[in-house]
């Protein structure tokens, strides 16, 4: 496993869309590493360069908040029980085994703290598919099958005052107290932190943004 500098993720992200027939590319890292922007950053580059790509992230994959309250899960949301994980494998291999179909793919919206179904389109002519999230690397049931569905899976990684700080600071945005932000960053988000680092081993490659 190498850490990979902007120019040769670039590189490789474009032979892998270039192959002829479509490739998933998974993103992956801890809570607020900045796999969503980096993820957003290198499809818009690769579409502005004439690529044909598609991002759709894990996070469409989130229980509805109503069914988290219900079960008494809103405390914990992000953790790998609150995903639907089987429907997200079922979609990798939609995507795998059916590239000449239209797929619609749902997308999580950070405003309503909901997904929203059939968002995000994935057209036939798409030969590189980006997912990003927290999980892809996890070797646990459901998680452990998306693995075999990518391609290629890179790991996102900041320092670690960096990423709590970006935590902290997205929590409070969506009308956390200063203290509650606190509890929620090294509480349930570092668990789930901790889980997702020890994956890292099994990536492809690193990836520092800005490097």
């Amino acid at each position: 496993m190498r850490t990979l500098d902007s120019a040769a993720a670039y590189d490789r992200a474009v032979e892998l869309a270039t192959r002829g027939r479509r490739q998933i590319l998974g993103i992956t890292g801890a809570p607020a590493a900045g796999k969503s922007t980096y993820a957003e950053q290198l499809a818009a580059k690769l579409t502005a360069d004439g690529h044909k790509v598609a991002l759709v992230p894990m996070d469409g994959y989130h229980l509805a908040q109503s069914v988290l309250e219900a079960e008494g899960l809103a405390d914990v949301k992000g953790a790998p029980h609150t995903f639907d994980g089987y429907g997200f494998v079922a979609l990798l291999k939609r995507l795998k085994e059916s590239p000449d179909e239209q797929i619609w793919a749902p997308r999580f919206d950070r405003s309503i703290e909901d997904s929203i179904a059939a968002s995000i389109g994935i057209a036939p002519e798409v030969t590189l598919v980006l997912t990003e999230g927290n999980y892809l690397l996890l070797n646990e049931a459901p998680w452990s099958i998306v693995r075999s569905l990518l391609d290629q899976c890179w790991y996102v990684e900041v320092p670690e005052e960096l990423r709590h700080a970006r935590l902290e600071a997205r929590h409070r945005a969506f009308g956390r107290s200063p203290e509650e932000a606190h509890e929620r960053t090294y509480g349930s988000d570092e668990r789930n932190a901790h889980l997702i680092a020890a994956t890292a081993s099994a990536a492809d490659a690193i990836i520092q943004p800005g490097q």
